[in-house]
């Protein structure tokens, strides 16, 4: 790759986590384009100690582009990504527009790296609850093959973009001063409540959230077999995901056994002190790259020892986006 990266999006929640993590990471490019919607064209970013102009994202913005990463929702993926890609330049999509195309690898390094090789000018970087769930699962699955996960999430605002965490803050503000709350981002007042995730609910009750968890795990672990079933909550929680995970393993494992596992496996960091009950968070996820697990325990409804309770949390915009999305990058480099 000769070094010219494009960011589409880089106003967004994501898209300026993009920009932090390609400088935290020292990722190597010889030039970098900055693309947006018209309205934000022609504004000043700061990167590496540089000011660049945002220019607007048209047909021709991707000539001489060697990588594009795109987080600007799945309707601007679908129409530009694969224009960059006919361009020549391969398009990392944070979008859910190219996840279940059977053509275009869908990855998490810890998890998957080979697959990006079967590329064809598009990876795709799965939903953010999903990743946060397989990074410590795939770990125990090579040890000990899972055979059902149930995956319970508290979902943050960020997840809903920027404007949704700004909701949070406004809403916590006016509730505190006895204020009336009228949502309009997210569909329910989010500060000091809990609510269904705000996508679509399908016909079968589950809503599209709950889909991608169980389609995107069995596409990356190679396995339709795996039985996976989710219920996801938005939370009042401004950037880190948390889930509760049940898993039912192929053999019996025990929990010294998965803190073992998880202790060595990358990008997971365990935190699990049952004295001073102290276990992961969504505070002391947020702007961190590993997921915490935690709450590690034998399900005592499993009495055949297959069954291994999880408490997991990780950042929704670095691991659960932007983290992931410029590994994948790194894999291509």
């Amino acid at each position: 790759m000769s070094g010219h990266v494009a960011i589409v999006g880089a106003t967004g929640a994501v898209g300026q986590e993009f920009i932090r993590v390609l400088e935290q990471r020292n990722f190597p490019y010889k030039r970098i384009t900055f693309l947006a919607s018209a309205r934000s064209a022609g504004k000043k970013l700061t990167f590496r100690g540089t000011d660049h102009t945002i220019q607007e994202l048209t047909k021709d913005s991707f000539a001489g582009v060697d990588l594009a990463l795109f987080s600007a929702g799945g309707s601007i993926s679908r129409e530009f990504g694969p224009l960059a890609a006919k361009a020549g330049a391969v398009v990392v999509d944070n979008s859910s527009a190219f996840r279940m195309d059977p053509d275009t690898p869908l990855v998490v390094p810890e998890v998957n790296p080979e697959d990006v090789k079967a590329h064809k000018g598009i990876i795709a970087n799965p939903n953010c609850s999903t990743i946060i769930m397989v990074v410590p699962v795939f770990a125990l699955h090579k040890v000990n093959p899972v055979r059902r996960m149930v995956v319970s999430t508290y979902q943050a605002a960020s997840g809903a973009g920027y404007q949704a965490m700004v909701e949070l803050e406004q809403q916590s503000r006016d509730v505190l001063a006895g204020k009336p709350v009228t949502p309009k981002v997210l569909p329910h007042q989010i500060a000091f409540n809990l609510f269904n995730h705000n996508s679509k609910v399908g016909d079968n009750g589950y809503n599209e959230e709950e889909m991608k968890m169980v389609k995107e795990t069995r596409k990356m672990f190679h396995n339709d077999a795996i039985q996976i079933t989710a219920t996801c909550v938005r939370v009042p929680v401004m950037r880190a995901h948390s889930e509760a995970i049940n898993l039912t393993f192929e053999k019996p494992i025990t929990e010294n056994e998965v803190r073992k596992i998880l202790s060595a496996a990358p990008g997971v960091k365990v935190v699990d002190d049952r004295v001073k009950n102290y276990f992961p968070m969504p505070l002391d996820s947020s702007d961190g790259d590993d997921i915490l697990v935690g709450r590690i325990r034998q399900d005592i409804s499993q009495p055949d020892g297959r069954g291994i309770e999880l408490f997991v949390s990780g950042d929704q915009l670095r691991k659960g986006a932007a983290l992931n999305a410029v590994q994948i990058a790194e894999l291509l480099v």
